[in-house]
């Protein structure tokens, strides 16, 4: 566990430092698309169940969630022309890094989700709060592994995965995570969206 915070301390400064010029080019993009925000934070539950707030460049338009919370999906009108191209790129996931450095999130693991989606995965999916037992990452086994999901039937699929990962955790398993995860941004799939 040491080495893996170490390592992706260090590898979170580095992609911060050469994702720096990448951010600003986005926030010009940002703006000019809509004169809103650039970024915007969340809650999320991260270990065990501990709120975490999240950082990411905004990929929705600025009153997104004006009729309450709900899930994303392929396809959103929500999602800006700039914001789907930083989703398919993971250009709006760089901000995240920060809770890498500061211990609320590691680069690997399973995917933070929202307390008010959590609160209802929790009452359908039996062992489902167990996902939290590890600190939470910006990439998984299940983000690399299971197309996005946007129902109950689909988390449930997905904490199989995360559970997985939870039993098998190694420096191995989250190098071959790094790489699936920089492969499937190579080859430009569709973003897997967040909400």
């Amino acid at each position: 566990y040491r080495i893996k915070k170490i390592f992706e301390f260090c590898i979170s400064l580095i992609l911060i430092f050469l994702g720096l010029p990448i951010i600003i080019l986005a926030a010009i993009c940002i703006y000019f698309e809509d004169k809103g925000s650039i970024f915007y934070s969340q809650i999320r539950n991260g270990l065990y169940g501990k709120k975490i707030k999240i950082y990411k460049l905004r990929t929705m338009r600025t009153n997104a969630e004006e009729d309450g919370i709900q899930w994303s999906h392929n396809d959103d009108k929500r999602i800006t022309k700039t914001g789907n191209f930083l989703r398919k790129t993971r250009i709006d996931e760089i901000p995240q890094l920060i809770s890498v450095l500061n211990g609320d999130m590691s680069l690997i693991g399973p995917r933070p989700e929202r307390p008010e989606i959590d609160s209802e995965l929790i009452k359908e999916i039996p062992g489902y709060e167990s996902r939290y037992n590890i600190l939470p990452g910006i990439s998984g086994w299940a983000q690399v592994n299971y197309p996005y999901g946007s129902s109950v039937k689909d988390s449930y699929n997905k904490l199989s995965y995360d559970l997985y990962y939870l039993r098998n955790s190694s420096i191995l398993l989250d190098i071959t995570i790094l790489f699936k995860t920089i492969r499937v941004v190579l080859k430009d799939k569709s973003a897997a969206p967040t909400i």
